[in-house]
């Protein structure tokens, strides 16, 4: 996985309930797990932005419900510092659900800006994006 131009800040936890900002059916999802993570042994894994997580399906579609997905984590409230210095936080947390192990994403657009970020680690979910900030 490409990393990107940034210090993320550790922003969600395992267990954290973030809203769906794409329109896949899912409404609100809650974190399972965080893929490819790195965090001391022992710890709690935590997610950042641009990480892919599994996530399972609080509100939504009732076919939708309780399946586990991938997803990409596009919004998070803690901020974090880009190399220009800048900090960077969004009003809410929100991620993007995958439809497949390679980055393409389940819906076909996405609410609301996501993170440049994004842009630089997954180019098919910044592509269905309507702005990125």
């Amino acid at each position: 996985m490409k990393s990107v131009s940034a210090k993320p800040t550790r922003g969600l936890n395992i267990g954290s309930i973030v809203d769906a900002c794409d329109n896949s059916g899912a409404r609100i999802v809650r974190i399972v797990s965080i893929k490819h993570g790195k965090t001391r042994k022992g710890r709690q894994g935590y997610a950042k932005i641009a990480d892919w997580v599994k996530v399972s399906v609080r509100k939504g579609d009732p076919k939708m419900k309780g399946e586990v997905f991938d997803a990409i984590v596009v919004r998070q409230k803690k901020p974090w510092r880009r190399n220009t210095g800048e900090r960077i936080c969004f009003s809410d947390n929100a991620v993007a659900l995958l439809k497949d192990e390679k980055g393409n994403p389940k819906g076909t657009q996405i609410k609301g800006p996501i993170a440049r970020e994004i842009q630089e680690r997954w180019k098919e979910v910044a592509r269905i994006a309507s702005i990125v900030y």
